[in-house]
């Protein structure tokens, strides 16, 4: 252990006493995409000895440019990204385990996703993911470290149960849908994702090492291009319905919706079951009605006239080149079927 860590031993802040807790530190990773990728690396470098990745997506071309552990063999594969960053982690570090699940993290999933972990890192890009996630870290006592970039800025945020406020503090409900610039709208740079992610791995790092009081407690503000930082204090509410009053609205929903898919115009479908889908029937059915389809070990590729559907084993698809979610749930009913 010491040759490998040698360096970060050698740093007085973590030593060998720090370094062992690293080793038996549990971390979930929500998203895999720009921040995602480089908070794994980060954590799987330095000896996190679980870490646990969610992402529900597949590399794509247009993700190479910022989303460290992808290639573009990935993409001409079409792989999960959850699966082609366990492939990369497991030559940076094979002394520890890295856990994978390829799948779609709703109020009904999200409680096996947190089982055991000991923190929670956001790298999602949509705020209904961020809700939930703070509905169950607030209800199981588990921090998270809130990430989020767009353009050349940035914030960071760490939520601690019991010590700081939570989300619902900062914003009661969720922004309504289209009032935020997305990816698409506003671009994003890689350097503002290095450094966000990079951030969130710092804070991650400090809390398994038993050392919360050097956490940032402030949401951190930063925009790369404007030269600007910031520090804002998020004052707990009262009256919070989550952190306060113990109300877990967005855990209690069921039903999961349909959502646009930050960076490339699409929307991701969930079943109204919690059923597995047969890949190799669905394939097989479409192909007698002559609609294209690629098979392969992780997802079935579907290419219409208009539109490419992705479909998942847990009955997700992703649907490109769609306006809205009302048009995306009628294509998945033509072509999936609920």
């Amino acid at each position: 252990m010491e040759t490998r860590y040698e360096k970060q031993i050698n740093f007085s802040g973590i030593g060998s006493e720090g370094q062992q807790l690293l080793q038996k530190a549990s971390v979930l990773i929500i998203g895999c995409g720009a921040l995602g990728t480089v908070v794994a690396n980060s954590l799987v470098r330095t000896g996190v000895g679980h870490v646990k990745i969610v992402d529900r997506d597949f590399v794509e071309t247009g993700n190479l440019h910022r989303q460290i552990l992808f290639d573009e063999e990935d993409a001409a594969e079409g792989m999960p990204k959850a699966e082609a960053a366990k492939k990369k982690l497991g030559k940076m570090n094979s002394t520890i385990r890295i856990e994978t699940l390829v799948a779609d993290v709703n109020s009904i999933t999200i409680s096996q996703m947190i089982s055991n972990v000991d923190l929670i890192i956001d790298c999602t890009d949509n705020f209904k993911t961020r809700y939930l996630i703070n509905d169950v870290a607030f209800k199981e006592n588990i921090p998270w470290i809130y990430g989020g970039v767009i353009g050349s800025s940035g914030v960071l945020q760490s939520f601690i149960p019991g010590e700081t406020a939570c989300l619902r503090c900062m914003m009661a409900e969720p922004p309504p849908t289209g009032s935020l610039p997305t990816c698409d709208t506003a671009g994003v740079i890689n350097t503002i994702t290095g450094i966000i992610g990079s951030l969130q791995a710092n804070e991650a790092i400090k809390y398994v090492t038993n050392q919360v009081e050097k956490m940032k407690k402030e949401m951190l503000y930063l925009d790369l291009w404007d030269n600007t930082v910031e520090s804002i204090e998020i004052q707990t509410n009262i009256d919070c319905p989550c952190c306060q009053k113990r109300s877990f609205i967005f855990l209690e929903n069921k039903f999961p919706e349909a959502v646009h898919i930050c960076g490339n115009n699409s929307v991701q479908v969930m079943p109204f079951t919690n059923k597995k889908v047969n890949l190799d029937q669905l394939a097989i059915r479409l192909q007698e009605a002559n609609i294209q389809v690629k098979r392969t070990p992780f997802l079935l590729n579907i290419k219409t006239d208009a539109h490419e559907i992705t479909v998942f084993p847990d009955g997700r698809a992703i649907i490109k080149q769609v306006s809205n979610v009302n048009e995306a749930k009628s294509i998945y009913a033509k072509y999936i079927g609920y």
